[in-house]
């Protein structure tokens, strides 16, 4: 997180007495990334947050590979993912590789008999479909149509759907997620020429507290297992925080897209970055405004990065036969561009209300069993006149 965010009852300094009315201590622990020297919240728990009853099963969900070394353009159709009752089974990885996994995921139902932890990753959720609430031992926020959800890793969380209708393209990152270093200035705040600002990042400001003891089941993600876990007390029980590690919510409705008199390329669609992937917002926009500009982009090669493009809605004005909910995968090595027709159709156009989200990564990604149920085989001839 780029700023400070504080929230419920904390004491004056950091580490000294901490009392509840009745003179007792609270438990203060420090949530931290990368050591020391990372993003860090000291939260204050009316019990020991250490408190393991029980470790039950532990199982495997890593991804079955299909294609390990891809360079093949694929179309995935999101949408024939079946949706699932519970929110982990749900949860499809169609590509992967060392430094992230692309899931897609249709849950129809909240997480209610447990909890949830991933310590592997943080969790970038962009909503597709759908409304609700994420339930976070740090605060919880609502969620709507075009949301990310950023989840720190370590972070214990619930997710409460309104309905069954709900749609989510989820990347996990093992290195820290951030907003884009060329936007902030070296204090850490977003700059003028950012396409967001602070305003835009909706923090927690909702804190559910509870003092129970009992049996609370977390499930936690590890190294690719699910461990199941039986705390003695509920990981709800924080009385207050502060700090720069914690979850947030931005829309992508939010995203102030930067416009030029040519083709402007995809950096300036930047939302989050880690040191191996990038994420990018494409939104409604006006076209440029050279009159001899040609809005479609120029063909590219991806030689050092990998390509997945994720549609949510309107008309992707470069693509051919796509819908809402469709991937698409332009692997590193070989070039890719507007399908036939769509240069030549762009010319004159004033704006477009496409709406995607992109991620570049700098590893190639490998492609699951989960991708081949969905993916069209024929994709990579489409740009055959």
């Amino acid at each position: 997180m780029p700023f400070y965010h504080k929230l419920g009852n904390i004491p004056h300094k950091r580490h000294i007495q901490f009392r509840k009315p009745d003179g007792s201590l609270y438990y203060e622990q420090l949530f931290g990334t990368i050591g020391f020297d990372g993003m860090s919240t000291n939260s204050y728990h009316e019990q020991r947050p250490t408190q393991v009853k029980e470790i039950k099963k532990q199982y495997s969900v890593a991804p079955k590979i299909a294609l390990k070394n891809n360079i093949k353009s694929y179309r995935l159709r999101g949408f024939q993912v079946k949706p699932e009752n519970d929110f982990l089974d749900s949860r499809k990885t169609v590509l992967i590789n060392t430094d992230c996994a692309i899931i897609l995921a249709s849950p129809k139902q909240s997480t209610q008999d447990y909890f949830y932890k991933n310590t592997d990753a943080d969790e970038l959720i962009f909503i597709h479909k759908g409304t609700g609430k994420l339930r976070t031992m740090l605060g919880n926020l609502d969620f709507k149509y075009g949301d990310y959800l950023l989840v720190p890793r370590g972070i214990i969380y619930k997710i409460d759907f309104d309905t069954e209708d709900n749609r989510l393209f989820i990347v996990e990152s093992r290195s820290p997620i951030y907003t884009p270093k060329r936007y902030r200035n070296w204090f850490g705040q977003l700059l003028e020429h950012a396409p967001f600002c602070e305003r835009d990042i909706r923090r927690p400001q909702e804190l559910e507290t509870y003092n129970e003891s009992g049996d609370f089941l977390i499930k936690v993600k590890k190294q690719d297992d699910i461990i199941e876990m039986v705390y003695a007390s509920h990981p709800f029980d924080v009385v207050g925080y502060d700090g720069y590690n914690y979850p947030y919510a931005f829309s992508i409705h939010d995203f102030e897209p930067i416009t030029g008199r040519i083709h402007q390329p995809p950096p300036v669609h930047q939302t989050f970055e880690t040191n191996t992937f990038v994420v990018c917002s494409f939104v409604p926009r006006l076209y440029d405004y050279h009159p001899e500009s040609i809005p479609a982009p120029y063909n590219h090669s991806n030689i050092d990065s990998d390509e997945v493009l994720y549609y949510v809605d309107g008309d992707f004005m470069s693509r051919n036969d796509i819908d809402a909910g469709h991937i698409s995968l332009h692997p590193a090595g070989i070039p890719h561009g507007p399908h036939p027709g769509a240069v030549e159709r762009s010319i004159g156009e004033v704006k477009t209300d496409e709406l995607a989200v992109m991620v570049d990564t700098f590893k190639p990604l490998m492609v699951t069993e989960e991708a081949m149920k969905i993916a069209d085989e024929d994709y990579h001839k489409s740009w055959l006149e």
